[in-house]
């Protein structure tokens, strides 16, 4: 546990200061675009290269590529350096031809994306510039991910989580340049942007991501690593990499067909009611995210090298272990984030997004998007480390089918959502989809992995987060008092009035959890205080 509690607080204090900069980010973005048209045709443009990424690589990176790079460094006579060169030159070959096809392809690309979005219409010429200036970008994420992948195996946590801090700095620079430099009426309307501002927040987007991958290879270089072109694919292990890559890739075009599905759906809301469309599910899923960001890829990081060296090693009682402690560490967060964001969406939104192009309105719908999503925070977290179980034995092909029925589940309750809910509320239906979709197949998924390693320890860890609820229900009720109170008091959602929601609810509310969790002797919550005790006596 302490193990995995110093090098997940590694990666949680790089995680968080991203994660805080890349709220200001998104904060100068929705000033600067606002959440209407020119909003959801960034937004469109800027969701591809991620999708494209998780098609290609981040999920055959962590369920195969780790695993695989553990084995060489474990087998190979020179520690598996030559096997991470040739992955290093396969990838920045491989990347750098779909980055230009996708250019090319950007046009398509962005019909497969939305709904009703005509191809003459200047909504639509606007997202497939801004995509053919964004998904360049694509070469140097990947290369990124790879030096990441690499460090990961060498327990250096730090260079990975912290690099993304450069990248929402130089975007926060460049929407502060457009921001500053182009007439309001000319930033929000897709009818009169120019193409020379396009370029600028388009080009300043991918910047970002170029810093961030040369952060990394700096941080490779230092840890010993030394880039050596090799294309000698055959001493690759391709097959190898195919063989399980391929499950991998048929589960994230599964998750991608689901993605499709929500953009394609919250696109034709946005036209229907501006405000409510893509932009609004993209911030809300920011969000939704954070927690999971910082603590759960923190845990799930410094787990999955270990956990596959426990398999490799047939030690299956170290893998249950490590899997009970990650899901009862991150569970200790999640648990009382998950009640805190149910109750202060709204005032959580209204401060970060409510200035500039985007109305309070909008804002507070947001918000209540973000409140949906909370019911999702904590099955979603569990979900993805069951995962992690599987990619620890090598087995791509059960989160496949985990996958499929989650996705499939999602895209039936968003189509039936949808059928039922008038277009103000269609992405609320979808954040609803999606926290029973993931509820559905966590509980699949822990059926599969218990069998696979003969129990989780299901009773145990079930007895500690219901603890968790018990204790974060005084937080719960102390953030919803503090919301009727202020409105009572004050009136309506403002900057102000949501900033004193916050300092009581979230703020005062965290300590209460952190106090009644610590009395209730909860193990996790009791290592974090006494951590943080520590830091601060010394």
């Amino acid at each position: 546990m302490s193990r995995l509690l110093r090098a997940s607080a590694v990666m949680a204090a790089g995680t968080m200061v991203s994660r805080v900069t890349g709220f200001v980010r998104t904060m100068v973005l929705a000033a600067a675009i606002g959440t209407a048209t020119m909003g959801d045709a960034y937004n469109a443009a800027y969701a591809i290269p991620y999708s494209i990424l998780d098609l290609l690589l981040l999920g055959v990176l962590s369920s195969v590529v780790v695993p695989m790079i553990v084995k060489a460094q474990q087998h190979d006579p020179d520690g598996g350096r030559a096997y991470e060169q040739r992955l290093m030159t396969l990838a920045t070959v491989a990347l750098a031809i779909v980055a230009v096809l996708a250019v090319l392809a950007a046009p398509v690309l962005i019909d497969l994306y939305t709904t009703n979005w005509n191809a003459d219409s200047h909504k639509f010429q606007v997202a497939v510039r801004l995509a053919q200036f964004i998904l360049p970008q694509l070469a140097f994420f990947g290369i990124g991910a790879v030096a990441g992948a690499i460090l990961n195996t060498r327990d250096r946590f730090a260079a990975p989580m912290w690099a993304p801090v450069l990248n929402n700095i130089v975007v926060i620079g460049v929407l502060m340049v457009f921001l500053l430099t182009t007439p309001a009426s000319s930033r929000t309307d897709v009818d009169q942007i120019s193409n020379g501002d396009l370029a600028l927040i388009g080009l300043g987007t991918t910047a970002g991501i170029v810093a961030q991958a040369i952060i990394l290879i700096v941080a490779l270089k230092r840890v010993g690593f030394s880039f050596m072109p090799r294309f000698d694919v055959r001493n690759a292990r391709l097959g190898e990499i195919g063989k399980a890559g391929a499950w991998t890739i048929g589960y994230t075009v599964i998750t991608q067909l689901g993605f499709m599905l929500t953009t394609n759906l919250s696109s034709a809301a946005g036209d229907a009611v501006p405000g409510h469309g893509i932009s609004p599910y993209t911030y809300a899923f920011q969000l939704f995210q954070l927690p999971y960001g910082v603590i759960g890829v923190s845990v799930i990081t410094a787990m999955l090298p270990r956990m596959s060296r426990a398999v490799g090693e047939l030690r299956y009682d170290d893998v249950r272990a490590e899997f009970g402690s990650s899901v009862r560490l991150i569970s200790s967060v999640m648990v009382p984030v998950s009640l805190m964001i149910m109750v202060l969406g709204p005032a959580i939104t209204v401060p970060i997004y409510a200035h500039g192009a985007t109305p309070t309105a909008d804002a507070v719908y947001i918000g209540n998007v973000l409140q949906v999503y909370g019911l999702a925070l904590v099955p979603f977290a569990i979900f993805q480390l069951l995962l992690r179980v599987f990619y620890s034995f090598g087995d791509t092909r059960t989160p496949v089918f985990v996958g499929a029925g989650t996705v499939a589940v999602n895209a039936v309750l968003m189509l039936a959502f949808n059928a039922v809910l008038s277009p103000e509320y269609a992405v609320m239906g979808l954040a609803l989809a999606y926290a029973i979709s993931y509820a559905v197949g966590a509980l699949g998924a822990w059926i599969l992995a218990s069998r696979r390693v003969q129990g989780l320890g299901g009773w145990q860890i079930g007895a500690a987060m219901t603890r968790m609820y018990m204790a974060a229900l005084p937080t719960a009720v102390l953030a919803l008092g503090s919301v009727w109170l202020v409105q009572q008091m004050f009136g309506g959602l403002n900057f102000v009035n949501s900033l004193i929601i916050l300092a009581v609810g979230g703020g005062v509310g965290g300590l209460v959890y952190l106090a009644v969790a610590h009395r209730m002797r909860i193990p996790e919550v009791s290592s974090i205080v006494g951590m943080v005790a520590g830091r601060v006596g010394r």
